[in-house]
């Protein structure tokens, strides 16, 4: 059975296991039914000899929470993560993706990379803390959460607004999603991410005139639709360079011999910034969304599914936006109409504001851990193109780094495996997330910077 333990407090040492075990519960989200692999952790933590316990808002969606207590010197560090996952097409799979499988140097399973590997590697490490009675600078909180996948209603946020002082105190927290190996060129390097774009989902509302459908009309909705979406598809918002970014970039430069360094550098420049792109292909591609905001279509909606001779009055599009730090709605709408002009009427379903300042503090301690994991790693600071639950954790005034420490192979799509078929990850990524944080754990109160609190990169809002 799924949820079975084993005998024997040794799970800390089977991060890979552990992970299968956790694939093997199918947490879709819809509709979530998280309970049986928060149980299933609840058991594991108790067996450990930690006292956990599970906070839910609705039956069947729970949250777990626990605490390593620590010497007290340091303020206490959240590990946190989530256990539902996107729905999965079996049929498109090679391993059945709640199988939990183990092939051909992989885990394979809906969830792998997001985000239930990231969830085994902070199991393991908190639980090899608590069996080797690590003596921990502070204490160490971690919150197994509920649907992260559908907003975090009732997740992170019903956490944050009716428990919020189990996190007192706390400044710094890990997260998904960043760590994982991205290659430029011959180099290796690791992008934490610390700060995440905003998102604004919103529906576009097109009409014209309807009519029977043997009487053709011109310049009806479905029409204005076509051009909406031609539109998108050729025409890119303006390049905007935020502080996170231009370090990235920077780093990134800086490890690469001439010509590469000079051209990658011309990416900060907005005058260069897309031609660029183009040069680097799938790379470009991911760093796209990076340097400006985005607006995406997902979902069409026109006339009744049973009725075919009705030309439809009106249609809609759902837009998936996200916006970059520093950056509003408002400036997000602005660059939208010079694309797509004023025939279209928008109306926002969903919106969130993201943290104005970012705070380093930890950053540094996130870096050493790495290097120290793997020498050759060059660890950088990014930009998230999506969001995560941290923009609720930043509420309380917590500030999230994504770090999920994963040395990928050279020609593993990172980007297009996660929320996709074969979704998977690497067996020596697992154990060597879970060693990374370990580091992290018995390290993260050393640093003066942890006291004080600096931001070494400018404030977002400096945008």
């Amino acid at each position: 059975m799924a949820g079975q333990l084993t005998t024997g407090n040794t799970w800390h040492d089977r991060p890979v296991e552990l992970l299968q075990r956790l694939l093997r519960f199918d947490t879709t989200n819809p509709p979530g039914d998280e309970a049986a692999c928060i149980a299933f952790i609840e058991r594991l933590l108790c067996e450990a000899g930690f006292q956990p316990f599970v906070k839910a808002e609705v039956p069947g969606r729970p949250n777990l929470l626990a605490r390593l207590e620590g010497r007290g010197s340091a303020p206490p560090l959240l590990l946190y993560g989530h256990v539902d996952v996107v729905p999965a097409d079996c049929r498109e799979w090679q391993h059945g993706p709640f199988d939990g499988d183990v092939a051909d140097g992989f885990v394979w399973g809906r969830g792998a990379l997001d985000m239930k590997g990231g969830i085994a590697m902070m199991l393991a490490a908190l639980l090899r803390a608590k069996a080797e009675k690590l003596v921990l600078p502070g204490d160490v909180l971690l919150a197994i959460v509920s649907n992260e996948e559908a907003g975090g209603d009732h997740g992170a946020k019903y956490l944050v607004e009716h428990h919020a002082d189990f996190f007192r105190g706390v400044r710094y927290a890990i997260g998904e999603f960043g760590g994982f190996a991205l290659y430029v060129g011959k180099r290796r390097f690791y992008p934490i991410m610390v700060a995440e774009k905003q998102s604004l989902w919103m529906r576009a509302y097109l009409k014209g005139p309807g009519g029977h459908g043997a009487m053709p009309v011109h310049g009806g909705a479905l029409a204005k639709l076509a051009t909406l979406l031609s539109r998108l598809e050729r025409h890119r918002l303006p390049v905007h360079v935020t502080p996170v970014t231009r370090t990235m970039l920077q780093a990134i430069a800086a490890e690469l011999p001439f010509p590469a360094r000079f051209v990658f550098r011309q990416l900060a420049n907005p005058r260069w910034t897309n031609r660029v792109l183009g040069l680097l292909g799938q790379k470009g591609r991911t760093l796209d969304p990076l340097l400006r905001n985005t607006v995406c279509p997902t979902t069409i909606r026109a006339g009744e599914e049973a009725v075919t001779n009705v030309i439809p009055r009106e249609v809609w599009v759902a837009l998936d936006a996200r916006i970059l730090p520093g950056y509003t709605k408002d400036d997000l709408l602005r660059e939208l109409r010079a694309v797509v002009g004023d025939d279209v009427e928008f109306q926002p379903t969903f919106c969130h504001v993201g943290p104005s300042q970012l705070d380093m503090g930890l950053f540094d301690i996130l870096v050493g851990a790495l290097r120290e994991s793997d020498p050759e790693g060059v660890p950088i600071p990014m930009l998230l193109s999506g969001s995560t639950d941290g923009r609720l954790f930043s509420r309380l005034g917590i500030q999230t780094y994504g770090y999920l420490p994963m040395p990928l192979p050279p020609d593993f799509q990172f980007a297009q495996t996660i929320h996709a078929a074969n979704e998977r990850i690497p067996v020596a990524a697992v154990d060597f997330g879970a060693n990374t944080i370990y580091k992290v754990l018995q390290r993260f109160g050393d640093a003066e910077a942890y006291a004080t609190f600096p931001a070494s990169i400018p404030p977002v809002s400096g945008a």
